[in-house]
């Protein structure tokens, strides 16, 4: 399903995701890609020939990787994670679909710019993701429009209290 990454109910730890990534054919140098920029992608006018530079590669290169990456799914996004409502809000929203709509509604969801993740869990609460606005007026509106797009409703779990998880983790070791 394109944009929409399956998470069982127990998705296992660190190591059971690092043998689920083993299953994608990668080279070396986008291994090294992959694991490297987790984390301080470079913050300069131009971050991938600073890539490049670093690997000793074109970054032309570097920039063909990554969309390829992204395509084949082995990566989702590139950006920032800012920490919650620093810029604007956002909710963590899920919503019960039948499997007969799942592809279509999270085909949806995944387009929207304002969606930054969209997951399936194995739940009756089976579409989960998180949506952000410039403020809580905008966001209620934002959710009134899936919903009525989709014509399924939408549970809206809001920050309550912040945790630092950091999701990142070496692969390919």
């Amino acid at each position: 399903m394109a944009g929409l990454q399956r998470i069982p109910r127990d998705p296992g730890s660190a190591h059971n995701a690092t043998q689920l990534l083993a299953t994608y054919q990668l080279t070396s140098l986008e291994r090294q890609l992959v694991n490297a920029y987790q984390h301080h992608f470079p913050l300069s006018p131009t971050p991938y020939a600073d890539i490049a530079n670093e690997f000793g590669v074109s970054e032309a290169l570097v920039m063909k990787i990554l969309a390829a990456l992204q395509e084949r799914g082995v990566i989702s996004r590139i950006g920032p994670v800012l920490p919650p409502r620093r810029v604007g809000v956002s909710t963590l929203a899920a919503m019960a679909i039948p499997e007969a709509a799942l592809e279509s509604v999270a085909a949806y969801i995944s387009s929207l710019r304002e969606v930054n993740h969209n997951y399936e869990r194995e739940d009756h609460f089976n579409l989960w993701f998180v949506i952000t606005a410039a403020d809580d007026a905008q966001l209620a509106e934002r959710l009134q429009c899936i919903s009525a797009k989709t014509g399924f409703a939408i549970m809206s779990l809001p920050l309550v209290e912040q945790y630092h998880i950091d999701l990142g983790f070496p692969l390919w070791c």
